[in-house]
């Protein structure tokens, strides 16, 4: 049975969803089935992956209302085991609705009939703690926090592990940090080795051991449509990423 995922921040800018398309391709290039559900109404993970959003027909917002069947949203990318569930601005809409909606496990019935398919399904998260979030939240097994090496990150940080706490004794007691990812790091700057050191004071457990450079090969992927280990499979930002995803799977 698959291991549910999210990737969550609510600060924009933090190599959020870089990080899910990215971690996706790599474990899935390691022959594991992986679904990613792209749970963004700007749907960059569903365009990163080189899909059109304006001729996909069922969404992650059609999944949530009832419009259709979660195993009719899937799609399978042109890359190895990979597939999607696509997002587009539709979704939006659905902060609204789920506030509506009394009956918190909906998703939760939905992924459990596709869960035997895969080995893991990861989230991307939207950046804000709203009701996106706390569905994601409430439905996975575990979450993964990519930062900016900032000050402002820094400070997010424990807002956002709040909200876990409040999700995991209110909703899903199975929930865990499953680690902090650094992004765009740059271990020539003083400030970065501040905040790291700051990380590291509190939750040096959770830190993952191989940060992710700010490469320019991993910020032009998507213009292409592709993960970074198919546009640059020997690059630093490819190999960065493929060490993060092995020990992902070690840790969850």
């Amino acid at each position: 049975m698959a291991k549910v995922i999210s990737f969550s921040n609510q600060k924009g800018g933090v190599g959020k969803t870089t990080s899910c398309v990215n971690i996706s391709a790599q474990i899935a290039n390691k022959g594991k089935k992986v679904l990613m559900i792209d749970m963004d109404p700007q749907g960059n993970a569903t365009s990163g992956l080189g899909l059109q959003k304006s001729k996909i027909k069922n969404t992650t917002y059609d999944v949530i209302i009832g419009r259709c069947d979660i195993s009719e949203a899937i799609i399978k990318t042109r890359f190895k085991n990979l597939s999607v569930i696509p997002a587009n601005i539709e979704l939006a809409g659905a902060e609204i609705e789920l506030q509506e909606i009394e009956n918190l496990n909906f998703t939760q019935i939905a992924l459990d009939s596709i869960k035997d398919d895969y080995d893991y399904i990861f989230i991307d998260c939207p950046p804000s703690l709203g009701m996106l979030t706390v569905k994601a939240l409430s439905v996975s097994d575990g979450v993964v926090i990519p930062m900016q090496c900032e000050f402002y990150s820094l400070e997010g940080m424990s807002q956002l592990l709040n909200t876990v706490k409040k999700i995991k004794s209110l909703y899903n007691p199975g929930l865990q940090l499953v680690g902090i990812l650094l992004t765009m790091y740059n271990g020539r700057l003083t400030l970065t080795g501040q905040v790291v050191a700051e990380l590291k004071k509190y939750y040096a457990d959770k830190l993952f051991k191989v940060p992710i450079s700010r490469t320019v090969r991993i910020s032009e992927a998507p213009g292409y449509g592709e993960p970074i280990c198919y546009h640059d499979p020997y690059g630093k930002g490819s190999l960065e990423y493929a060490a993060v995803a092995k020990e992902l799977m070690m840790r969850i």
